[in-house]
């Protein structure tokens, strides 16, 4: 069985490396949903992929980056 959690840029992230305000911006331009996820946001994905929830589910990428990967 096979699953992976891809996850996107976090604004905590994005903060603790200093980004400047225009770096921010021009990232965030390129996210389908116009924000970053917070970081619950990333850990319910991984979460979901490692339960019992996710049983039958196998051989997927789950992408928890706000449409971003798919652009």
């Amino acid at each position: 069985m096979c699953k992976a959690a891809q996850a996107g840029k976090t604004a905590e992230q994005m903060m603790s490396n200093r980004q400047p305000a225009d770096a921010i911006a021009r990232l965030v331009s390129t996210i389908p949903m116009g924000r970053m996820g917070e970081p619950d946001e990333i850990a319910k994905a991984a979460v979901f992929l490692a339960s019992d929830d996710s049983s039958f589910v196998t051989g997927i990428e789950l992408f928890a980056d706000g449409g971003r990967g798919q652009v």
